[in-house]
């Protein structure tokens, strides 16, 4: 055992020691990071104090990544205790001393919670600066906590999380790490570039069309969807409760089943995880496992891949991955489905969004009516203030139409989203189907300002199936890309695993150079 000192050298801090041997803490794993503080190689106060030199050097200088929002003023003080507690005690689990990056749709104690936007409604400081006092903590939050994580600090996210590039009123844009001009995805973008960069070993996300897929997908990420009700959704700020949930994005798949083990399950408060009762393992990370693809039969959506030039080098570097798994004794079945075509033609219709529209309408207003301190009471009043982002805006205004509040609409679409179930469960059935495949994103990320749209982040919330993102590689541009896995209900384990194998078997984390 050897102790290390700390030096900043370039504004980075740099770890040294009397051995020959140090840590690398440059994308080291959640299990290597404990190892080192079980061993006393390293400290959590040092961890925390290395991760925080990075954020200083890499997100308001040289390219400005802009991902992170909030910081935890407290982080020295938790991150000693925790400490104190490991040489008392021991560990509380694998995440005991590590630092986490949390989304600011998540309700943190530590820190105001403002979903992106410069409108004071969520959190309101008093005169002596608290926050409000009946402000919670989100389930999830209070899990890693009570796990040992810790907070680190918030991240950016599309303003009120309606949007895939990560632009809000309280910070601008945020960049992505492997190409500063180009987004890194919404909503969770700021997780997905901060995580991406090293500015924590993990970070919380949350998914509603895409938000936790596409920016893993952007920034050479894993992100699970898990099966709606896998995960709690109390204290996660709202945007639709039929198609909400939360869950993390890892540099690797064991460090994302180790972020599940911890959030996932049962809460009281969420009607939604009653439906997880027996379905979770005890240990997503106990049954991680290499898998022999003999035998196994991946079906690829091939309706949902780009057919324009543009979309070739996606294309290209998903048939490499579904290749590589064809050669380790996977068979591909390429299947089209008539039924599919005319949904996804309706689920990218003008009334593609209805059941988010009609949701956040009701739920955001619900959710601000918790707090009765707060200057917002609905979501009619946030439409109409003059500090919401112009594109948020442009969005939220057609949802104040009464065509937005038909039920029968709703359930039409709730409906929609039962065919469409139906269908991908058919095609399982009929094609002895393991699992589904089709690009996660169709483009790589756009520049910054531009547009990008994402149809295919629909098919698990519009159907309820969990969806994995897993990196493949790097496009024209240089910029991430991912292949999209789809099972049936409550079949995350399965896609972890085939993740964790393509991860072994096409290995295509890299640091970016602009973040060294």
């Amino acid at each position: 055992m050897y102790r290390l000192m700390s030096v900043v050298v370039c504004g980075l801090l740099v770890l040294s020691s009397k051995s020959m041997a140090q840590p690398n803490l440059l994308e080291a794993s959640i299990e290597d990071l404990q190892d080192w503080l079980s061993s006393g190689e390293i400290t959590s106060v040092e961890l925390v104090g290395w991760y925080q030199q990075r954020i200083d050097a890499y997100d308001q200088q040289g390219p400005l990544l802009n991902a992170i929002q909030h910081h935890n003023n407290n982080v020295l003080a938790q991150a000693k205790a925790l400490d104190d507690e490991r040489t008392r005690s021991g560990s509380r689990s694998l995440l005991h001393g590590i630092p986490v990056l949390v989304k600011d749709n998540y309700e943190t104690i530590d820190m105001p919670t403002t979903a992106g936007s410069n409108i004071d409604v969520i959190d309101i400081i008093g005169p002596e600066g608290s926050f409000v006092k009946n402000l919670k903590r989100a389930t999830q939050v209070a899990r890693l906590k009570a796990a040992g994580a810790i907070i680190l600090a918030k991240t950016t996210m599309h303003e009120f999380a309606y949007g895939w590039t990560t632009r809000g009123s309280a910070f601008g844009m945020t960049r992505n790490p492997y190409g500063p001009d180009r987004h890194p995805g919404g909503s969770s973008g700021g997780t997905g570039a901060a995580v991406a960069a090293n500015f924590a070993s993990v970070g919380m996300g949350s998914d509603t069309c895409g938000s936790i897929r596409v920016p893993a997908a952007h920034n050479n990420l894993v992100g699970l969807r898990g099966t709606q009700g896998i995960s709690s959704r109390t204290g996660i700020v709202p945007l639709s409760s039929s198609r909400d949930i939360g869950g993390p994005l890892a540099r690797s798949v064991r460090d994302l089943a180790i972020t599940l083990d911890a959030t996932v399950g049962y809460d009281p408060l969420d009607v939604q995880t009653a439906e997880s009762f027996g379905k979770i393992p005890d240990s997503y990370l106990t049954e991680l496992r290499q898998l022999d693809m003999s035998g196994w039969r991946i079906g690829v959506l091939t309706d949902w891949f780009g057919t324009e030039p543009e979309n070739g080098a996606v294309n290209e570097r998903i048939q490499g991955v579904l290749t590589t798994l064809a050669d380790d004794g996977a068979s591909i079945i390429r299947l089209t489905s008539p039924a599919l075509i005319g949904l996804k033609a309706e689920t990218s219709a003008p009334t593609a969004n209805f059941v988010q529209a009609y949701d956040l309408k009701r739920d955001l207003t619900a959710y601000l009516q918790q707090y009765p301190a707060l200057a917002a009471q609905s979501f009619a009043e946030l439409v109409t203030d003059q500090r919401l982002s112009s594109d948020v805006v442009s969005l939220w205004e057609a949802m104040m139409s009464s065509s937005y509040d038909s039920r029968r609409t709703y359930l039409e679409r709730h409906a929609d989203g039962r065919r469409m179930r139906a269908e991908l469960l058919t095609l399982y059935q009929t094609h002895d189907l393991d699992v589904l495949a089709y690009p996660t994103a169709t483009l790589e990320a756009a520049k910054l300002g531009e547009a990008q749209p994402h149809f295919n982040c629909r098919l698990a919330p519009v159907s309820g199936l969990p969806a994995i993102s897993v990196p493949a590689g790097f496009g024209n541009h240089d910029m991430p890309v991912a292949i999209e896995l789809m099972a049936e209900p409550w079949a995350e384990q399965k896609l972890l695993n085939l993740a964790y194998t393509i991860e072994q078997l096409i290995p295509t984390r890299k640091l970016s150079k602009h973040t060294p």
